[in-house]
């Protein structure tokens, strides 16, 4: 059984959506819809989908779940309105501005028997689920600590209307801090408690790229952000996020074990080197499977489109979209208040995603 997926938010990430959908067998991309009816039409036009506006694509019975791939100051109005319309929702990062609204989509979910999905889904590939194996198995024993680091230069260098990503709800933590926060999880468990640190290195940014390039905006969130987290089990996380750092792109990700090291590849992408360290010794490359095409922003998706179809929990959860949003706005409340915070809320390391799974078409 093949679940009926409406794209909400026809930006760039969509494309990507409606491409990698060929890949899976457990949904299929029927309709798109935008703000911007171009938008829309030229999605649909592209991936031979039927553009819809907004309210109609809602209003559709043909269509089970909504993906919402708005801008993230839209996300919680938009899965609002698709649960009330009794639609499944699987929504891009984060789930919501602030943790009280992200909870309340969970209980407005639950209480209409609906599920909610949220990305990223990285985490469900095969580099992380083979590094998951190699921890669960005790290839570098009991684990101790995650270090991590993402220092690249900020939207301004790249999207022609950068200034959704230097504010509130956005910047580095909340924007791309989410890739990190969920490995960590994923592999380790939830967050405890936090100690964090913010500063501004430029309150104003210019635009560098397209018909707007040298146009000032203010900045109206922290740019660098550090931060520890205390997870379950004692094992704690070091994490850098930072739209300071000029041409160049750092996605260091390390999991140091009492006997080993393991070196994962970038959090944001589906590809990339694992290694391992066992004691002094060097460093060894590990050969992880592949699921070829389905190894791409979907698989998340995927995921939850056959827990709707044959039940069960679905991994890349509303409860871990949460936990992170938590985890994130906890840290710059502890750099703002000068003190540790504790997390309120809590996610389940998700189950084990064999590569095998009946995800790939």
């Amino acid at each position: 059984m093949s679940v009926s997926v409406g794209i909400v938010g026809c930006g760039v990430i969509s494309k990507h959506y409606a491409a990698n959908a060929a890949a899976f067998d457990a949904f299929e991309v029927v309709g798109c819809a935008d703000v911007l009816p171009a938008a829309a039409e030229e999605l649909a036009a592209a991936h031979g989908l039927t553009a819809l506006s907004v309210d109609d694509l809602l209003a559709d019975p043909a269509i089970d779940v909504v993906l919402n791939l708005t801008p993230s100051s839209a996300h919680a109005e938009v899965t609002r309105a698709a649960l009330a319309a009794g639609k499944h929702v699987y929504t891009e990062k984060p789930l919501g501005l602030r943790v009280r609204e992200a909870n309340a989509l969970l209980r407005e979910a639950e209480r209409r028997g609906l599920r909610i999905g949220c990305a990223p889904d990285i985490f469900l590939g095969g580099a992380y689920q083979a590094a998951r194996e190699l921890i669960d198995e005790g290839a570098i024993g009991a684990p101790l600590a995650v270090t991590a680091a993402m220092l690249l230069e900020g939207a301004d260098a790249w999207h022609p209307s950068p200034e959704q990503f230097f504010q509130d709800g956005a910047g580095p933590l909340l924007d791309m801090g989410p890739y990190y926060v969920s490995a960590i999880v994923a592999l380790l468990g939830p967050v405890r408690r936090v100690a964090g640190f913010a500063s501004t290195h430029r309150a104003e940014r210019r635009v560098m790229v397209g018909p707007r390039a040298g146009e000032a905006f203010p900045v109206g969130t922290p740019t660098h952000t550090a931060a520890t987290m205390e997870l379950e089990g004692a094992v704690t996380a070091n994490l850098v996020a930072s739209f300071d750092a000029t041409d160049r792109y750092v996605c260091d990700f390390f999991v140091h074990g009492a006997e080993g090291d393991l070196s994962l590849p970038d959090p944001n992408a589906f590809e990339g080197m694992l290694r391992i360290r066992r004691g002094r010794g060097d460093w060894e490359s590990v050969s992880y499977a592949s699921r070829g095409a389905a190894e791409a922003r979907g698989i998340g998706l995927a995921d939850m489109a056959e827990a709707i179809a044959g039940g069960g929990d679905h991994r890349a959860s509303g409860e871990l979209g949460l936990h992170v949003v938590d985890v994130a706005r906890s840290i710059l409340e502890s750099a703002d208040k000068g003190r540790a915070v504790s997390i309120g809320t809590s996610a389940a390391r998700p189950a084990p995603l064999p590569v095998e799974a009946s995800l790939a078409r």
